[in-house]
């Protein structure tokens, strides 16, 4: 451990706290990701002004992002954490007030509501510092992967409970009435989340308040960033949100249906996790990011142009089985290249370039679902991800963390 990481390491129960945090937002991503489009084409909107919306919100994650490894290594984490968590209270109540579509942007940028798969945010930096801290070399990916999968599970039962507008429209209540209760929901979530928070100790990792939040390790932060960034743009082409809109207007699936799905992908994502950190002890970190990403970016473009929804259903759930397991390993990595006190700089300087190119691409991605082939989106984002990866392999193969030099 060096001088800068001079605050106590995190305790194995404040790990927990984190962990529960973590399941409780990924619950309420879990059913907001798909209610958000099918809400606001509810309320009268298109494929282009959910785009829109969704890459407000990713563009306004990234500028919170950015603040926030700017100060974190020199404030306390514990209060930035509850920062965010009222911000996710916030966004709840705000979200059903407004129907104009510029309000709905607004609250979209400034808020926590996640129109993509992965776990990217205000929140996800401060945890990752918190979490690495509090474990060695050869168990953080571990601990990394049990984050992931409790993130996962979460977010698939989260889209399960997508459901819920449908029994409650059974039972008499207006559809768009329903949808406004769940983003409700999604703000008790954010005030348990704070209550967790609330109990953890507070934690400064830089040695002083003057303290730079990148040091040694900056050119590697910004290489891979830059890598990260393409992965990021690649992926904003199949955000949930736009993933959920092209099978609802493809194969008119219900909205119990598409939760189905979903779940079912989450959960086979979420057991990727733990399979990623063991294969990651036998052949490294890096390769196991790689070569598992590549087939899972061929099941994607090769839905594209799949006939009909079995084939489809059947090449995306491969694909889940597999594109998610780079996630615990990416973090791990990142934590492990870098100083203890530059750690939430480094995962926020590797975030914000991911949810600035992902901001870009939703957008373009409703276009192309407009155009006579509505699969593009999945084509572009499949052939981006390979060359990522290959890109990530020929620059990355030879910086080994700790515990595969040792």
């Amino acid at each position: 451990m060096t001088q800068a990481d001079h605050a106590a390491p995190t305790r194995f129960s404040d790990i927990n706290l984190l962990y529960t945090a973590r399941g409780l937002r990924g619950f309420g991503d879990g059913f907001a990701v798909i209610l958000l489009p099918a809400y606001l084409s509810a309320i009268g909107y298109g494929s282009i002004d959910i785009g829109i919306v969704a890459a407000a919100s990713l563009l306004g994650s990234a500028v919170l992002t950015l603040a926030v490894g700017l100060v974190a290594s020199r404030h306390d984490l514990r209060k930035l954490l509850l920062l965010a968590a009222g911000l996710m209270v916030a966004t709840g109540l705000a979200f059903p007030a407004f129907e104009h579509i510029v309000f709905i942007a607004v609250v979209a940028f400034i808020g926590t509501i996640n129109p993509s798969a992965g776990d990217i945010g205000v929140f996800v930096p401060l945890e990752h510092a918190m979490i690495a801290r509090g474990v060695a070399d050869r168990d953080r990916t571990a601990a990394f992967a049990r984050y992931s999968l409790i993130g996962a599970l979460s977010a698939a039962a989260g889209a399960l409970g997508a459901v819920v507008p449908d029994v409650l429209a059974s039972a008499g209540v207006s559809k768009i009435a329903a949808f406004r209760l769940m983003f409700c929901a999604y703000a008790l979530l954010g005030s348990v989340g704070a209550m967790l928070y609330w109990r953890l100790p507070r934690s400064q990792i830089g040695e002083t308040r003057h303290s730079a939040p990148l040091g040694p390790s900056r050119a590697v932060v910004y290489r891979l960033a830059a890598l990260f960034s393409l992965d990021a743009f690649a992926g904003g082409f199949i955000v949930q949100s736009l993933l959920a809109l092209w099978l609802f207007q493809r194969f008119d699936l219900s909205l119990a249906a598409a939760g189905t799905f979903f779940f079912w992908s989450s959960v086979l994502s979420a057991f990727s996790y733990p399979v990623a950190a063991r294969l990651a002890k036998r052949v490294g970190l890096v390769n196991t990011m790689v070569f598992t990403h590549i087939p899972s970016s061929i099941c994607l473009i090769l839905a594209a142009f799949a006939p009909n929804l079995t084939v489809v259903v059947a090449l995306l759930l491969v694909r889940s089985a597999l594109s998610q397991m780079d996630v615990p390993t990416r973090t791990s990595y990142v934590m492990a290249v870098v100083t203890p006190a530059e750690r939430p700089a480094a995962a926020s300087v590797t975030a914000v370039p991911r949810s600035l190119a992902s901001a870009i691409s939703p957008a373009i991605s409703g276009a192309l679902l407009m155009t006579a082939f509505s699969g593009l989106p999945l084509v572009v984002c499949g052939t981006l991800k390979i060359a990522y990866d290959l890109a990530l392999l020929f620059s990355f193969r030879h910086i080994k963390p700790p515990e595969e030099s040792s």
